[in-house]
């Protein structure tokens, strides 16, 4: 018998809806690598000093091809979030396009956000830790007339406002001669790392104890919240720990070593949600 099939059938066949969540992450991750590039295009004299083998500064690239390449994984990301509907409309969209307007604004004159301390750590914040997870959320529901999402995200939004910091303890030499005032340049590292340390804690307590109010705005089994903030609290703990006993250690790409192990707390507190969430 003859094959009557369309394209809608063998799209249908792909099973579209569960593709949307993939997509997401992988549209964030352009997107943070789209600001990454940026980042990098305006800071040719910083990374001179402190990340000389880096391909600006080391010549091996110019920095109009980065620019491009930079705006180039700026559109992808927005295009795969135009098509992304909820029942409310483009709202994943419209997050995204908040989150790449805060990582141009820190890294863009004549803002450049990044020069100013707590203002640098928030406009990090902002986009990576509640912007991107609202919008993970926003694919399966609305997230504008729902306070669930924002309460969960959050929680990454605290987390980060002082977990960022960890980026900026290798880069002080070059940071302070370019006029770049990041918290460990203006407190010194050792005040930096206390005021900063709650951040790598405070967030997963708070995830222990939302089950236990009398109408917690988070949904997910009370049992997996609390076993997953004993984990990341148990785990920032230890980074807190790392930071105070070897301040100058190094990881990859010239990063302190608590920088990589931010960006693994950050990823099992994100994998452990949607687990939970799906229990």
């Amino acid at each position: 018998m003859r094959s009557t099939s369309s394209l809608s059938d063998a799209l249908q066949l792909c099973r579209p809806f569960t593709m949307l969540a993939p997509m997401v992450g992988v549209m964030a991750g352009v997107l943070n690598a789209a600001s990454n590039a940026l980042n990098q295009v305006f800071d040719i004299e910083v990374d001179r000093i402190n990340k000389p083998k880096r391909p600006l500064p080391s010549g091996r690239m110019s920095r109009s091809f980065a620019m491009r390449q930079s705006l180039g994984m700026y559109s992808v990301a927005l295009l795969m979030a135009w098509p992304i509907r909820n029942e409310q409309g483009p709202e994943c969209f419209i997050l995204v396009c908040m989150a790449a307007l805060f990582t141009v604004a820190y890294s863009v004159p004549p803002l450049r956000t990044k020069r100013y301390g707590w203002r640098a750590n928030l406009t990090i914040a902002i986009p990576r830790g509640l912007l991107l997870k609202v919008a993970g959320w926003s694919i399966v529901a609305p997230v504008f007339s729902d306070v669930e999402p924002w309460v969960l995200g959050g929680l990454f939004f605290l987390f980060l406002i002082g977990a960022s910091t960890a980026k900026d303890y290798a880069d002080m030499e070059g940071d302070e001669q370019c006029g770049i005032r990041n918290l460990p340049i203006r407190m010194g590292w050792q005040k930096a790392h206390a005021w900063t340390s709650p951040f790598y804690v405070l967030p997963w307590l708070l995830m222990m104890a939302i089950p236990l109010l009398p109408n917690p705005p988070l949904t997910a089994p009370p049992l997996g919240l609390i076993v997953l903030g004993g984990i990341c609290a148990a785990y920032g703990t230890w980074v807190v720990l790392l930071l105070r006993d070897e301040p100058t250690r190094m990881g990859q790409d010239g990063n302190h070593l608590a920088w990589f192990h931010m960006y693994v707390l950050m990823m099992t507190a994100q994998i452990g949600s949607g687990i939970i969430y799906l229990w």
